[in-house]
Order: structure tokens, then C-alpha cells, then sequence
């Protein structure tokens, strides 16, 4: 058992820089709803946070603890044992591309399909720029004569997904975990209803403005080869329903975007490590969702940390 604990250690070391825990974070109510199964292109993880305190906390992905010893990825659709999708039944035409936003630094651009699983009219806005039937924005880094993409988000149903800038000996590496930032309904599968999105490319914030009332700034703090931070901030609580949700895919340790999880509990003097099908709830200041081995699908992507609960508003905070 020391290997995996020692890799575990590893990974939370990678994952939060010197900081393995808050300490002092408000813990929050963290739920697995997560369901078995046998197709790997279906999120079927679902990882719940709630409390009706919480006004601003930090989304950080960093990279697998086993990437630098990786030589090759794995990103391709895994179809095996999928019963009611196919790469056939899940093509679309190709979506409309169009740039939003342009600068040395940065690209922003807006992704419209013909088809898309929810309608929606959320208005994007950059600057004194507003569109509609954008279903996906992409923010691309620019940097020594290329471009990585680092964060896409969907405005029609409020998934995002983030990885940080791609190791130097790889070149490229893989989405895998999304998440969900606001209040989290229920509508075939976990949604945020969206009225509308701003991007300051500026200072790199997002503005939400909810549906059902109320907003939220998601700001990138640090883009890095080893992590990418966002700072959430709500102007109010979210009481009655999760503030933020995990989604992934597990079907086997080897075949995973998200294998373990540890939680560091309300006063706990060591982490809770499990794997993350067998998880029930706990009281945490401190999650990692991750995993300790490659697997064969998404093999680079990101592990996932969700911490600095804070009931302040961020200008106290």
C-alpha cells in the first residue's frame, strides 16, 4: 500500500503547489451521484457541491502526476460497449467558427452548430461586441509563434472544461473532466441555465448572469505548464442546490478521466483517499479528483482540485 499512497502524495503536491490543504477553508457539502457503466464516451461521474455560505472558490487543473513520464497520448472516442451512441449517431456538421477577440496574447472564438442538445439564447458579449447561438467559446494562449487552446465553455448548458498549457516534451495534451459553476438544475442530465456571458480579455474574467437571478465572476489567475487556477466568485449564496458540480467518465481504473478522489475533511488530520465510484459525501474544505496511473482515454488530461471555500464576497476575501 505505500506506492500508491506516496504516488497519491505526489499528485496533491502537483496539484496544489506548497499548499496541500487550506486549513482554514468552510466546508462544504460534497455528494457523489455518480452511476456505473460500460461506454466511455458518457459522463456518468457526478461530483456535487453545496452550502448555502459559499461566495467565492478556486477550480484548478493540474497535470497528471505520471505526464512527465509520458511518451505518447490517447484522446480518440472509445465507442466499445456503447450501446445507444456511436461515432455515427454522435458526428454533427461542422459548427460555424468565428473569431471573437483577437490580441498578440490571446484568441477567443465562437463556436455555432446547426444542432445542439439545448436551446438556448444566452447573449456572449465581449466588449461592446454581443452575439448569439454561440454554443462554444474557445480561449486560445498565445505564446512563441503558437496557440494552446486552454479553456472552452458552453453557454447553452454551462459546462466548462480547462486544462493548463501543455507540457514542453508533449506539445498538446487532452480535456477530460467538466464542471459546472452556478446554480445546478436538472434537465436530462446537470445543467447551469445561462442568460448571458461576458469575457474582459483584459484581465481574463468571465461575468455569468444566471437565469434564475444572481451572478458570478470566473477570473484566470495562473496559467502555467503545470496548472491553470480560477478564481469563482458569486454575489450571493446558492441555497437549495449544488454552487458547482464535477462531471467525468469512469468505466474502469484504465479506462478514465477521473479515477480517485481525496478529500480533506471538516478538521480531519489526514486526507480521505478513495476511489471514485465507491465515494458517498463528505464534509470537505479540500477535493482532488484525479488519477494515479495513465489510462487509455484522455491519457493527459488534467487532474481536478476544488478548494478556498470562502463565505466573504472577494473584496473581503
Amino acid at each position: 500500500m505505500l506506492l500508491p499512497r506516496l504516488a497519491l502524495l505526489a499528485a496533491l503536491t502537483l496539484a496544489t503547489g506548497a499548499a496541500a490543504a487550506t486549513l482554514d477553508g468552510l466546508a462544504v457539502d460534497v455528494t457523489n451521484t455518480s452511476e456505473p457503466v460500460l461506454c466511455a464516451e458518457k459522463d456518468n461521474v457526478s461530483i456535487n457541491f453545496a452550502s448555502p455560505e459559499v461566495r467565492t472558490f478556486r477550480i484548478e487543473a493540474a497535470h497528471p502526476v505520471y505526464v512527465g513520464h509520458m511518451r505518447q497520448d490517447s484522446w480518440e472516442p472509445d465507442w466499445t460497449a456503447c450501446e445507444d451512441i456511436s461515432a455515427e449517431t454522435s458526428n454533427h456538421p461542422h459548427p460555424t467558427m468565428s473569431n471573437l477577440y483577437e490580441s498578440p496574447e490571446l484568441r477567443v472564438t465562437g463556436l455555432s452548430y446547426t444542432h445542439f442538445w439545448r436551446p438556448s439564447d444566452v447573449t456572449v458579449r465581449i466588449g461592446d461586441r454581443a452575439e448569439k447561438n454561440i454554443h462554444m467559446m474557445q480561449i486560445l494562449k498565445r505564446r512563441q509563434g503558437r496557440e494552446d487552446e486552454v479553456l472552452v465553455l458552453y453557454p447553452a448548458d454551462g459546462y466548462w472544461r480547462i486544462k493548463p498549457l501543455p507540457p514542453a516534451h508533449l506539445g498538446w495534451s487532452a480535456y477530460g473532466s467538466s464542471f459546472l459553476v452556478g446554480p445546478v438544475t436538472m434537465e436530462q442530465r446537470p445543467i447551469v441555465d445561462l442568460k448571458e456571458v461576458a469575457f474582459d480579455p483584459a484581465s481574463m474574467t468571465f461575468t455569468l448572469a444566471f437565469t434564475a437571478g444572481g451572478k458570478a465572476t470566473v477570473a484566470v489567475k495562473d496559467l502555467t505548464e503545470e496548472r491553470l487556477n480560477l478564481e469563482v466568485a458569486f454575489d450571493r449564496a446558492i441555497a437549495g442546490k449544488p454552487f458547482a458540480a464535477l462531471r467525468s467518465m469512469y468505466v474502469t481504473e484504465f479506462n478514465a478521466d477521473v479515477a480517485r478522489i481525496a478529500a480533506r475533511e471538516e478538521n480531519a488530520r489526514a486526507w480521505r483517499e478513495e476511489p471514485i465510484m465507491g465515494f458517498g459525501k463528505a464534509r470537505a474544505t479540500d477535493v482532488w479528483m484525479g488519477r494515479l496511473i495513465p489510462s487509455r482515454h484522455n491519457t493527459s488530461a488534467p487532474d481536478m482540485m476544488f478548494n478556498r471555500f470562502r463565505a466573504a464576497p472577494a473584496s473581503a476575501n
